[in-house]
């Protein structure tokens, strides 16, 4: 591994912070961390948080807070049946189907199938970002774990023992794509890695925490985002590009379940042996 590699990965610190697919791939490459350029002791099996806010780590949370286990789906094609088959489970319609009472990538349908004690045992949760990304690092050999606002403080909680014990973490901003398939940064993505990265450096401090992490921290921190202020990380998600963008589609509500910071006290995990997010 070259010394760019290393940089790029931010192998000089334990907790980091990685946008997207290719991010997250150099961040949890197999190496040894370094400071210095000398070999620092640690495990060498890392973990990888996923955060999707908008909607797929929200809805996953949503889901295993109600005794569902979530097959994660890069596709939404014929692969996607045979996969469902495979695990059998229900796959997720179209969020514009699910006004039909089916279950589909919007938080609101995971709810409502919740509340009405209609979430299947096993959903098949199609999604171009969280899930693809979710599904490639598993492939890799990397421990996966999910994240949203809803769950920060949960995770931030597990997390502690693991950095504790040695862990390299990286919590991943999964953004979203243009039209033209380059990766455009969502900004609900950083202020959930950075919700979970205030929590850990609430116990723990930040001196394990990449350059990158500590943004993540601070924009949080600067925004006023804690769960006593709900209201005000609804108005920033109502705001910004993507919830701006589910608005528009008539899926406020979603915004809304997104916004709800440390409402539900689960640890969704990807579990290695089965292929599906389980509750810790």
């Amino acid at each position: 591994m070259t010394s760019v590699q290393h940089a790029h990965g931010q192998a000089a610190s334990q907790v980091r912070l990685a946008w997207g697919l290719s991010g997250a791939l150099a961040c949890t490459a197999r190496r040894g961390r370094q400071e210095h350029g000398q070999p620092v002791q640690g495990r060498d099996d890392g973990l990888a948080v996923v955060v999707d806010v908008l909607s797929f780590t929200t809805s996953v949370g949503l889901a295993v807070a109600g005794g569902t286990e979530v097959v994660p789906c890069p596709w939404r094609d014929e692969r996607a049946a045979d996969l469902a088959s495979e695990h059998q489970a229900v796959p997720a319609v179209g969020r514009s189907e699910s006004a039909a009472g089916g279950v589909s990538l919007s938080p609101a349908s995971v709810a409502d199938a919740a509340a009405a004690g209609d979430l299947p045992a096993r959903l098949l949760l199609p999604s171009p970002n969280g899930s693809t990304i979710a599904t490639r690092l598993a492939e890799a050999g990397v421990q996966v774990w999910a994240a949203s606002l809803r769950t920060a403080r949960a995770v931030a909680d597990a997390l502690v023992p693991e950095v504790l014990a040695g862990r390299e973490v990286t919590l991943v901003a999964a953004g979203e794509h243009w039209p033209d398939g380059s990766l455009r940064p969502a900004e609900e993505d950083l202020w959930g890695a950075g919700a979970v990265l205030a929590a850990v450096a609430a116990e723990l401090g930040t001196g394990r925490f990449s350059p990158e992490a500590l943004s993540a921290r601070a924009t949080w921190v600067a925004l006023g985002g804690r769960a006593d202020h709900a209201g005000h990380a609804a108005a920033l998600l109502h705001g910004c590009a993507s919830g701006g963008e589910l608005v528009a589609r008539g899926f406020g509500r979603d915004v809304d379940l997104a916004a709800q910071v440390d409402r539900d006290a689960v640890v969704p995990v990807l579990d290695r042996a089965t292929g599906r997010f389980r509750r810790r």
